[in-house]
């Protein structure tokens, strides 16, 4: 049986997406934590702002890295 290569590629992009998301969760958990060993208990609404910066820093800068290999690519 021969696999049609949409196929293949549609196969491909779904697991490297799956993958993705699991580390993605998985950067997540670590960094939740690594802010919670520097915010004290029940800091409940701050700690979750705090979070979301820092999350929102760190895609905003990972973005324009990506953009810049984007363009130097031929």
């Amino acid at each position: 049986m021969e696999v049609k290569p949409t196929y293949l590629g549609t196969m491909i992009a779904l697991g490297t997406a799956a993958f993705g998301l699991i580390a993605a969760l998985a950067w997540n958990k670590f960094i939740t934590d690594l802010i919670g060993m520097f915010l004290k208990a029940g800091a409940g609404i701050w700690a979750e702002l705090a979070y979301a910066v820092i999350i929102t820093i760190i895609a905003i800068l990972v973005i324009q890295a990506l953009g810049r290999l984007a363009e130097r690519t031929p």
